[in-house]
């Protein structure tokens, strides 16, 4: 099946301008003039991805992404104009997956678009299925995580990054090699991507955030999952 998009913006030529070259890709494409439209759509449909603009009057797209992901993870793309380290980390401080710069180009929009949905597959021939680590337990089949018996609720951006530390402990994973693991070969400069999501994740399996026991970092290069 077609994955299913949701376009969010309110300029009607910058949403039929995505929505045509979404169809073309084989997307099924819906839009919304706003973020209120966007709430009530998402509420009354299932999507795949939602390309949300930042800059919205009413209610704007840092507003409707938080709305968005606190009941969902649904992956979002955040369009703006802004393109500062500061603007970027707002975006994916309020959950948003990836951040595009207006103006952009429709390959970059469509790499931006298969980052967002892609996802790592299991296989079960190379690796564990199953990870332990104290009070936490990661299922790698079914993309479960729970800490002290309890469910947490993952981003699917944020399980991966998880998933691919997890599956390399103790050892110092490089900047690099974790942004093309998880977002695909296009990336590897983005540090403030994971600077964002490790604090995230830090948030959700940490006893003590601030004083991190499974998510190390390792200066200059990278980060280390301890078991």
């Amino acid at each position: 099946m077609a994955h299913r998009i949701l376009v969010v913006d309110d300029d009607p030529q910058i949403r039929r301008v995505m929505r045509t070259t979404l169809v073309v890709q084989g997307y099924e494409v819906a839009d919304a003039r706003s973020g209120e439209e966007a709430i009530e759509r998402f509420r009354d449909d299932k999507y795949d991805l939602i390309l949300l603009d930042m800059n919205m009057p009413g209610m704007d797209g840092i507003a409707t992404c938080h709305e968005i992901r606190s009941s969902s993870d649904v992956a979002i793309v955040m369009l703006t104009v802004r393109d500062t380290e500061k603007d970027k980390v707002t975006a994916l401080d309020a959950g948003a997956d990836d951040y595009v710069t207006k103006p952009f180009s429709t390959p970059e929009l469509l790499a931006r678009v298969r980052a967002a949905l892609r996802r790592v597959p299991n296989n079960p021939e190379t690796g564990p299925q199953f990870i332990k680590a104290g009070e936490l337990e990661i299922d790698l089949q079914a993309r479960r995580v729970k800490l002290g018996g309890n469910v947490v609720r993952l981003t699917p951006k944020e399980f991966e990054l998880l998933r691919h530390l997890a599956l390399h402990p103790n050892v110092p994973v490089p900047h690099m090699k974790l942004l093309q693991a998880v977002w695909g070969p296009d990336y590897g400069e983005e540090v403030e991507y994971l600077r964002v999501f490790i604090n995230q994740l830090r948030k959700k399996i940490e006893k003590d955030p601030s004083n991190p026991q499974l998510i190390l970092t390792e200066p200059w290069i990278g980060y280390r999952f301890n078991m």
